[in-house]
């Protein structure tokens, strides 16, 4: 069994780049609070946007989906799961609401990692929910022809709880040692979670509900109000790169954290910033409600869609929505892009 020293690999970390994502992580994690703290209330509708799109997004990863009403209704707990797909999606809302809410009662133990996979499952009636795996697995690739390759082969089934053990504790030494930063520890557990694959199914939801339950536990809380999964599965290929480079020569303990490490630390960093301009946004009561979907529009880099525009505001009606972009393009301040459901609008930044 190979060993695991986080407080070792950690001092391997820290080039300029990386600091330099941290520090940016801790000089937004002090404004969201402070935003956080003076409009806790209106910032709701950032919670329920960021719930829907985080079981969204977690779950399609996985090829786990439903149609767009069914989702928000099973999120909003106002219909009852019906499929295997809208089962799994119910127990992920479940377990994300836990994270929310308790998250300070929920250490890094095997146990609690146990019951959060078994409620996971809990409306699906199998077995495998709370267990980890009973056969060895693997994490392959399936191309379009219908083959896989396999890209990393995962310890074996009976390690498994050794292995599980062995990241908890390490990962409690070196946040206890008060020397590392805890931005940087989640994603060195979290790969070497994903390394051990430790269940026959739900490793990759898993390991994104974890990602958020160390953050929430480190005092990280922007995984509430955006949507982290969404930004993962936005850029899933960079996201599955990364992941290979990280865990090659993992069973020798030889990999190499750093591309990983330095994916989260961005992904977290563009949380930030989306929190930013949104809150922005919500909390000035002064913008009417199509000057915010124009400044939704303006603020966006590349282009937009009305679906992605009603997501940002679901307070807006689609109506108002439609009739602003009608008004932006008829004025010449967007520029409409293909047509049908593909039609997508940018900002005419010449015409300002």
């Amino acid at each position: 069994m190979r060993k695991f020293d986080y407080k070792k690999e950690y001092r391997k970390l820290l080039s300029a780049e990386i600091v330099s994502l941290l520090t940016a992580i801790h000089e937004y994690k002090s404004r969201q609070l402070q935003t956080v703290e003076e409009n806790a209330d209106v910032l709701t509708q950032l919670v329920e946007i960021a719930k829907i799109q985080s079981t969204d997004a977690s779950n399609k990863i996985e090829g786990i989906s439903t149609s767009d009403d069914r989702l928000q209704k099973i999120v909003k707990e106002k219909t009852r799961p019906k499929t295997r797909s809208e089962k799994e999606i119910a127990g992920y809302r479940d377990v994300l609401s836990t994270i929310h809410e308790s998250y300070d009662y929920i250490p890094p133990r095997s146990s609690m990692i146990l019951q959060l996979h078994r409620d996971l499952y809990k409306f699906t009636g199998h077995s495998i929910g709370g267990n980890y795996k009973t056969g060895d697995n693997v994490i392959a690739e399936e191309h379009a022809d219908g083959t896989k390759t396999v890209r990393f082969q995962p310890v074996p089934a009976w390690e498994t709880p050794e292995y599980v053990n062995a990241i908890c504790a390490a990962y409690d030494d070196a946040l206890n040692d008060g020397e590392t930063d805890a931005l940087a520890l989640i994603p060195m557990f979290i790969l070497d979670f994903l390394c051990v694959h430790p269940f026959n199914d739900g490793n990759g939801r898993m390991s994104r509900l974890l990602t958020l339950l160390l953050l929430y536990r480190a005092g990280y809380t922007v995984g509430k109000y955006i949507s982290i999964e969404k930004l993962i599965s936005d850029s899933k290929q960079t996201y599955y790169e990364t992941l290979g480079e990280s865990s090659f020569g993992w069973h020798e303990g030889e990999n190499d954290y750093v591309p990983f490490v330095r994916y989260m630390l961005g992904v977290i960093v563009v949380a930030y910033r989306e929190f930013e301009s949104r809150s922005a946004l919500i909390v000035d009561s002064s913008l009417s409600k199509p000057d915010r979907v124009r400044e939704i529009v303006r603020g966006k880099i590349g282009p937009i869609t009305k679906t992605e525009v009603m997501k940002e505001c679901p307070d807006i009606s689609q109506v108002t929505v439609q009739r602003v972009l009608s008004d932006l393009l008829k004025n010449g301040l967007i520029v409409k892009i293909g047509g049908g459901r593909y039609t997508k609008y940018v900002w005419n930044h010449e015409k300002e």
